[in-house]
């Protein structure tokens, strides 16, 4: 089974992510690298897809907002959200399209939910991982020659209101929360940890 290099940032400047998946995607084409999976938080910014952006779509004016390249529309980033950026060259046999990976990534995060007492699952009204009628992991990817930056975000104990004030990737006000909005308590450590431990059960690496 391949290993994974794991990177625990801390707390990055979503600007600074940008350019270091940049490089680490190129250094991962060229086999310079492992496969190599970013821990991290951002301070709050909303990213703006390409959808949002054909759509006319922004956040509110008292959002800090940025442009970004892979698919969506409007994405929360702030406190109190895990955000996990997997570069990652995608070769397996279940690995052939891009569902294939957003599934297998939707079955590592329900998996490790499932570990902490939290009954995750995929809902047809968005990709991505839900748990009681809510959203709160929010996945995004872009490839270069199936090499993946980008990632996905778990919300678990986001500032009030904030998330769920943005009709966030076609979605209404609302649908969007936190792990700690529906009565869940966990931390940003313990769900990293649920994803280390559930990791090679279904990424295989």
């Amino acid at each position: 089974m391949p290993s994974v290099d794991i990177r625990n940032l801390g707390i990055v400047e979503y600007t600074d992510a940008l350019e270091l998946m940049f490089t680490l995607q190129q250094q991962r084409i060229n086999n310079e690298i492992p496969d190599t999976i970013l821990f991290l938080e951002h301070p709050e910014i909303v990213t703006v897809g390409p959808r949002a952006r054909n759509d006319g779509i922004a956040p509110p004016s008292d959002y800090k907002s940025h442009p970004v390249d892979r698919g969506g529309g409007l994405t929360w980033h702030g406190p109190g959200q895990l955000v996990v950026y997997p570069i990652i060259h995608w070769n397996k046999d279940d690995e052939k399209s891009v569902a294939d990976i957003i599934s297998k990534i939707e079955s590592w995060v329900i998996e490790a939910l499932a570990t902490l007492g939290v009954e995750g699952y995929r809902d047809e009204r968005m990709q991505g991982v839900w748990v009681d009628n809510k959203k709160i992991c929010s996945i995004g990817l872009s490839f270069l020659r199936w090499v993946s930056r980008h990632g996905f975000t778990i919300n678990y104990s986001t500032p009030e209101g904030r998330v769920e004030n943005l009709a966030g990737c076609g979605l209404d006000q609302s649908t969007t929360t936190s792990l700690s909005a529906l009565g869940y308590a966990t931390s940003c450590e313990n769900i990293e940890t649920a994803l280390r431990r559930s990791m090679s059960n279904i990424l295989e690496r």
